[in-house]
């Protein structure tokens, strides 16, 4: 979370005072072997440990596509893998009744804003704005919408396609698929989601859907963090926000709360390893950089001086687990409504 501001945007004084009350300062010399080689530094290295370790864990059992498997009743089922991701869903919309190039569009649209602001900020703040979370999540969102408007372009060339002609193949299967199901007692539910290619995404499209749920956990944490503690904070001390540092931590979550809400992407919570894969990224360039260069630290709390660090990076690993949480909250909560709300045209995850 970057707290500078643009002098431009602010009168004088009040950037003068708002940069010099934010502005990081260094404290110990992090260049120093007596920096690193204590207890503190001993015990936040053991959390990142753990977690390394667990994030590889769920990453290795879970990740990758997989055949459906038996399910554990006694129906003789089968259940979807949970790490499975097909090609349409990167560029489905929840909805039949919605089009395509409607999700498009909306990619389109929300790539190049965010774009643009990325690099507004880079050239009003400087390439030091990137040493910060919030910018590094910004620029993995701004991806996000990218490569997704790419095969979302991809997917409206499909449908297009498919719609246009050449569907003997595509009913032959829909009416084989539909007669297993009914033999196997599948409801409506089932039958809707066999009319859609089981074809595994390639390599890009299991990129899409990671990144989605990097961005997920990610956005909540800087976004949450900067309007629920930051910003009251400043508000006692008569500090005023330029519009850059407001619109950063508002599209972004607006953009992809949106995309959320259109998309078909699933939204497996092993996946949180990757979240956490993402802040223990970079809090290892943090820590790399400071141990070779003698540099202020984007956030108080990552400085490994303090008596209280190891506390602070506990309790930042222990808010990933809320901030994922309540992504995935809304992510079901959207299925069950538009499940139930809009049964004809509803196309869920499989």
């Amino acid at each position: 979370m970057a707290f500078s501001s643009s002098p431009s945007l602010l009168p004088p004084s009040s950037y003068t005072e708002l940069k010099d009350a934010w502005h990081p300062s260094t404290t110990a010399n992090t260049t120093e072997s007596s920096y690193w080689f204590n207890w503190r530094v001993m015990i936040c290295c053991i959390w990142m440990a753990i977690a390394m370790v667990i994030t590889a864990f769920l990453m290795f059992k879970y990740e990758g596509f997989r055949r459906k498997r038996s399910g554990d009743g006694g129906d003789g089922g089968e259940k979807e893998w949970s790490g499975n991701v097909y090609e349409d869903e990167t560029w489905r919309p929840c909805l039949r009744n919605i089009h395509p190039a409607w999700l498009l569009a909306f990619r389109v649209v929300a790539f190049f804003v965010l774009l643009i602001m990325l690099i507004v900020i880079g050239l009003v703040d400087g390439p030091t704005i990137f040493f910060y979370y919030t910018q590094w999540t910004f620029a993995l969102i701004t991806l996000y919408f990218g490569l997704g408007s790419l095969l979302s372009l991809h997917g409206c060339y499909q449908y297009n396609k498919r719609a246009a002609g050449d569907r003997v193949d595509s009913i032959e299967a829909i009416a084989i698929d539909s007669e297993r199901a009914r033999s196997k007692g599948s409801d409506h539910h089932t039958l809707q989601q066999s009319q859609y290619s089981s074809n595994p995404a390639g390599f890009w499209g299991y990129v899409f859907q990671i990144i989605f749920q990097m961005n997920a956990g990610a956005v909540l944490l800087t976004d949450c963090v900067f309007w629920f503690i930051i910003v009251p904070f400043l508000e006692i001390h008569d500090y005023s926000l330029n519009v850059l540092v407001i619109n950063m931590h508002s599209l972004n979550a607006i953009f992809l709360l949106g995309d959320a809400a259109l998309n078909s992407l699933s939204f497996p919570c092993f996946r949180i390893a990757y979240f956490f894969f993402w802040t223990i990224a970079y809090v290892i360039f943090q820590w790399t950089l400071h141990s070779v260069v003698h540099i202020w630290w984007p956030y108080p709390f990552l400085d490994l001086s303090s008596h209280y660090a190891p506390l602070w990076y506990f309790s930042v690993a222990v808010m990933h687990l809320p901030c994922y949480g309540a992504f995935a909250l809304l992510v079901k909560l959207k299925h069950r409504v538009l499940q139930r709300w809009f049964p004809e045209s509803y196309q869920s995850p499989r």
